[in-house]
């Protein structure tokens, strides 16, 4: 039984206060992605959505790599068939499809890290990279297309001759690439990956979290569908935030010189 879970991977998932650690733990295969792992992840990322005392997500990776992508093999019928990767009704760990979730993510990344994991990276909303990393966006070595956002959002990051580069060469590249790049935000010894993954996830969960998911949101509005239209929601939003008991909270706190303890009303 130990032997046929350590074949089909698992994704661990664990509670931290108001974060949920995510983590891809199937280092024997290089984290290599089963669909039974697939469905997990959305799961996890459904959890992360729906349970009220959860703030923040840390997506990460058991070893020595976040993962060497889909292990095709497994994949393949699904595949031809046009199925999806899991359920629709479980939030899409690809932020591409409804439902997707509104709380943030942080993605720390470590070795080899291909396809599927620079696809979950670039989802993610702020990425920590080792200083070990090799990532490689290579699915035209394997006759298919990079479908879990690569095409969309490295043109985002980097412009349209950047990625095609990754995306057509199908090299690798290092860290400092994909810093200068727009894909990490942070380069981190690897001792020291999870650790300030945490330390970043804690410092956002300890911000009001309406605000960060409206803040996120409107990010995220003028990406998807320009600039016109986020401006257009600061009134709204702004006035339903002011509305809350956290902004209460923060205005009281700012006069009492002391740190805010925000209840997400």
């Amino acid at each position: 039984m130990e032997q046929q879970q350590a074949n089909l991977g698992r994704i661990d998932v664990v509670a931290e206060g108001h974060c949920l650690v995510i983590k891809i733990n199937r280092p024997e295969k290089r984290n290599g992605f089963t669909p039974e792992m697939g469905l997990a992840l959305a799961q996890a990322y459904t959890r992360l959505e729906h349970d009220p005392d959860l703030r923040v997500g840390v997506l990460c990776a058991e070893g020595e790599h976040f993962t060497g992508g889909l292990d095709l093999p497994r994949w393949a019928e699904a595949m031809r068939e046009g199925r999806s990767m899991w359920p629709v009704e479980l939030v899409d760990p690809f932020d591409l499809r409804e439902p997707r979730r509104s709380k943030p993510v942080v993605a720390a990344v470590q070795g080899i890290c291909y396809t599927l994991g620079i696809e979950l990276m670039l989802a993610a909303d702020m990425v920590v990279a080792a200083d070990n990393c090799r990532f490689s966006q290579l699915e035209v070595k394997r006759g298919i297309m990079a479908t879990g956002g690569a095409t969309v959002r490295m043109a985002e990051r980097a412009g349209t001759g950047t990625a095609l580069y990754h995306l057509l060469v199908a090299g690798e590249f290092g860290a400092q690439e994909a810093l200068r790049a727009g894909y990490v935000q942070e380069i981190v010894p690897a001792e020291k990956l999870f650790a300030r993954a945490r330390e970043l996830a804690e410092l956002i969960a300890a911000n009001a979290p309406l605000a960060v998911v409206a803040s996120r949101r409107n990010v995220l509005l003028s990406v998807e569908h320009g600039r016109d239209q986020a401006i257009a929601a600061f009134r709204n939003v702004q006035s339903a935030l002011a509305a809350s008991e956290d902004a209460s909270e923060g205005i009281a706190s700012f006069k009492e010189r002391r740190p805010a303890v925000f209840k997400g009303r």
